[in-house]
């Protein structure tokens, strides 16, 4: 080879890895708050990057101008805002619908389903931004970096994933004493709570909530209210497991979702106080507000008693708790998730009707449903007279039902017993 052709090759070379050294961009998730704040100013300082910061937008309805402006008067390069509400219920809230989604039986995910959403375009925008990095603002202690970093190397195995919180070992009160010292701008609240909120429901953190026997002030609750008003009713219409109607109006499920958190949110409904378990082997004190979460997943239980075999709803309470275990912990992109979609898909072809509910005073109520697929016949479970169950096959149904529990307490019954000192070699 000709050393001209050579020399060339080695600029390009040179080039190239010039080029990739220079690239010091990394995009960050940014809320605007007090974690993701601090995190711009530790990109920039401590590993001198050049920070792209990008807030996805899962109906959190915070103030997306401000969030901007904070942006760039911290110093990021860029800023880039994604309304990612419709793909978060359309792809995610109603799949934790069909699955009746509840962490330990009662947090109902809603921000474990938006992190695997918001790592998918977080590293959309590292890919387009050529960017060698992304980072997220998590503490070690939580729930969301087992999330964000399985999620984003699950996408791309190689990218660098960077978390300041935990790197630096931050508490609230430090990190509140490094946003002082560098001059990031704190909110009033933040000296209180910490809050995470998208259109499926908000979590409440921090604060005098971390004494598990201190009632949580109802000043921290924006959904639900604590007041006496008379009972009202709705009805909520699925078809094949997702809702599709309220009161009689057809309804797209975004709008399902905020008419529910108002309507059973003015009744009180939708308060979540329980002890959970983290991931990372933390019990914590969480506190969750979710009107529409709790109301869809009671209806949507509810339909499907109607309407599944016994065995089939035995063995969908073991998958759909499975799959709200996988979601919590952090495993939205493993196979076995999507395997199990596809055992609950299958499930909700017959799960299409009506449920009518009772709302009054922080009780909900299911209290009729009504489907063209129920499995329910009242000329078998009536006790009038125009019953066709034939009673009589009751008596030899019970003796084979019952056969081996019997045989076995006779035999238990009749085997011999020996006291201590009868006892022979």
């Amino acid at each position: 080879m000709p050393l001209s052709t050579l020399t060339k090759k080695y600029k390009s070379i040179l080039i190239s890895v010039a080029l990739v050294m220079s690239n010091k961009k990394v995009v960050l998730a940014f809320s605007g708050g007090l974690d993701t704040s601090v995190c711009v100013k530790y990109l920039q300082s401590k590993h001198n990057m050049d920070v792209i910061t990008a807030t996805i937008d899962c109906g959190q309805e915070d103030d997306f101008d401000e969030i901007r402006k904070k942006s760039k008067n911290l110093g990021a390069i860029r800023h880039v805002n994604i309304d990612a509400k419709k793909e978060f219920v359309e792809r995610y809230v109603n799949r934790s619908i069909k699955a009746n989604g509840l962490y330990q039986g009662k947090y109902p995910l809603a921000t474990a389903l938006a992190r695997p959403l918001i790592a998918d375009k977080i590293m959309k925008v590292a890919t387009q931004e050529n960017a060698i990095a992304v980072a997220h603002g998590c503490t070690g202690k939580g729930n969301d970096q087992v999330r964000f970093d399985i999620a984003m190397s699950s996408i791309d195995p190689g990218i660098k994933i960077i978390a300041p919180i935990r790197e630096m070992n931050l508490t609230r009160d430090l990190e509140m004493k490094y946003a002082k010292k560098n001059n990031i701008p704190l909110n009033e609240e933040i000296n209180e709570y910490s809050t995470d909120a998208n259109v499926w429901g908000r979590a409440i953190e921090a604060g005098i909530l971390e004494d598990p026997w201190a009632e949580p002030p109802e000043e921290i609750f924006m959904l639900v209210k604590n007041k006496i008003i008379p009972a009202e009713y709705l009805e909520l219409e699925f078809e094949n497991g997702i809702p599709i109607g309220v009161d009689n109006r057809k309804m797209s499920l975004t709008d399902v979702i905020t008419y529910l958190n108002i309507k059973a949110g003015k009744h009180g409904i939708g308060v979540i106080d329980h002890i959970e378990d983290r991931v990372v082997g933390i019990k914590t004190r969480e506190i969750y507000e979710a009107p529409a979460a709790l109301t869809i997943i009671v209806a949507h239980k509810d339909l499907e008693q109607l309407v599944l075999t016994k065995h089939e709803l035995r063995f969908k309470q073991i998958v759909d708790d499975q799959w709200s275990w996988m979601v919590y912990s952090g495993l939205w992109f493993d196979p076995l998730r999507e395997d199990l979609d596809r055992f609950i898909d299958a499930t909700q072809n017959r799960v299409t009707g009506k449920v009518k509910m009772k709302l009054q005073n922080g009780s909900l109520r299911v209290v009729g449903r009504k489907s063209k697929n129920s499995l329910y016949r009242h000329t078998l479970a009536t006790y009038a007279s125009d019953s066709i169950f034939d009673q009589n096959l009751a008596k030899g149904f019970i003796e084979l039902w019952g056969m081996e529990t019997v045989i076995a307490n006779s035999l238990s019954k009749n085997s011999p017993t020996k006291s201590k000192g009868e006892m022979k070699e």
